[in-house]
Formats: C-alpha cells, sequence, structure tokens
C-alpha cells in the first residue's frame, strides 16, 4: 500500500482545510467531501484507507447515518469519528467506529489516531 489516503467527510469547509493542511504535513494524501454526496460512491471512487467522520453533517444529514452506511458494504475500513461533542461517544450507533476524537486546536490526538488507524488498515490489507 504506497499511498496514504484519507477521506474527511466534515460539513465545516475551514475544518477540512486544517485538515487537510495538518494531514498532508505528516505525508497522507486526503480527498475530503461536505457529507453532501453519497458516501459509498466517494469511497468506490477515492478509495481511503481511513475514514475521519463528523458526526454533526447539517440539519439532516448524521455521520453516525453515514457509519451505519459504510459498515454495511464494509466492516474492516477504520473510521475515526470526529465530533465537537464528547456525548455522542455513548450513542451505541457509535460503536461501530474504530475509533472517536473530540475536534480541537491540537491534533495531536487526532494524528495519533490516523496513524493507529493506518497500521490498522496495513495489517488487513497484507
Amino acid at each position: 500500500m504506497s499511498e496514504k489516503k484519507i477521506l474527511v467527510v466534515d460539513d465545516e469547509k475551514h475544518i477540512r482545510m486544517l485538515y487537510r493542511e495538518e494531514l498532508e504535513a505528516e505525508g497522507y494524501s486526503l480527498a475530503t467531501s461536505d457529507g453532501q454526496e453519497d458516501i459509498l460512491e466517494l469511497i468506490a471512487k477515492e478509495k481511503p484507507q481511513v475514514v475521519i467522520l463528523d458526526i454533526k453533517l447539517g440539519t439532516n444529514r448524521s455521520g453516525l447515518d453515514l457509519l451505519q452506511e459504510i459498515r454495511s458494504k464494509d466492516q474492516t475500513l477504520p473510521v475515526i469519528l470526529s465530533t465537537a461533542y464528547d456525548s455522542f461517544q455513548h450513542d451505541l450507533k457509535s460503536i461501530a467506529a474504530d475509533y472517536y476524537v473530540v475536534k480541537s486546536v491540537d491534533l495531536t490526538e487526532l494524528k495519533q489516531k490516523v496513524s493507529m488507524a493506518m497500521a490498522k488498515a496495513s495489517k488487513q490489507a497484507a
């Protein structure tokens, strides 16, 4: 697996830009989405090793619902849930995620989870 690709799904443009800047500096390539397009088509097109998924995607979309869609098609793709609200950690739908990160200006925890998720994806691909 030569390219380490991450799909970032977040409705906030500045978050997508921040994640792109920080994670590309770590050597990852990024695809981004505001969460409005079909998640399974996007994954098929982009073929990411890891998905970072915001839980609240505007008024009528939920990252937890997208997570269920992803899991219905792919049980092994590592998914990191990212949200400003830690109360979602106790939502039963969120247990299908591999990792959970509360949004912060300090991306240290997110980068650690991405590294762990990439390692998991590499093992599964081997």
